[in-house]
């Protein structure tokens, strides 16, 4: 395998990806219950912009649509949660 930035990219995305989750588990077992904090939907945003723009590179049309897709749920649960602080 040839090591170049988009790799490093893809890697780094992946990265983002699953630390969201991990950051998902600290916060629920801190609290004692299960909770999803922003960071989690900031994490899944960054990690699926920076997974899109590597499957537009490689010209995966299923990775993309995966992608961009799941992009508008982690906008909006940001935009509610905005709304939330907002509020309230």
């Amino acid at each position: 395998m040839r090591w170049d930035f988009w790799i490093a990219l893809g890697l780094v995305a992946q990265s983002l990806f699953f630390s969201r989750f991990l950051i998902q588990w600290m916060v629920s077992e801190r609290r004692g219950m299960s909770v999803v904090p922003p960071a989690f939907w900031y994490l899944s945003l960054g990690g699926s912009f920076l997974l899109l723009a590597y499957a537009v590179h490689i010209k995966d049309p299923i990775f993309i649509l995966g992608q961009a897709t799941g992009s508008v749920v982690y906008i909006r649960n940001l935009v509610l949660i905005a709304r939330s602080n907002a509020a309230g």
